[in-house]
């Protein structure tokens, strides 16, 4: 028999892993479906302002791509917004997800606190 902690058992730590990976899925899954929070900021710019044409077009005639190139960035940058797009959503998901379980905890003059300090920090990050 080895010598190893308890917590170093395979099952264990699978176990764990499982547990935590179903809590996320569930908490994410949770908050896009209750909260509605701005997003896609980015992917709105990209399709309706035209940075998708503006981008597009500057690649073509910085970098004299052919009909063939031009096609083919076309198709790398929409699949790149995308994954852009979802990677936010994904951000939104466990901040709302994190805030939620910050003002579980709290007390209602903690919270308001809180909030101001978001507030804050959201100001600042803006500027």
């Amino acid at each position: 028999m080895m010598d190893r902690a308890p917590w170093q058992n395979p099952r264990i730590l699978f176990t764990l892993a499982a547990i935590f990976l179903s809590g996320a899925a569930a908490g994410a899954l949770t908050m896009r479906l209750t909260l509605s929070p701005e997003r896609h900021r980015n992917g709105l710019y990209w399709k309706d302002n035209g940075g998708r044409e503006i981008s597009l077009q500057r690649f073509t005639r910085e970098l004299s791509l052919t009909p063939d190139q031009e096609k083919e960035m076309e198709v790398v940058l929409d699949d790149f917004m995308t994954y852009i797009q979802s990677l936010q959503a994904q951000m939104d998901d466990v901040r709302a997800t994190g805030k939620h379980s910050v003002l579980k905890i709290l007390r209602e003059d903690q919270k308001q606190k809180f909030e101001k300090l978001l507030a804050d920090i959201q100001t600042r990050q803006s500027h």
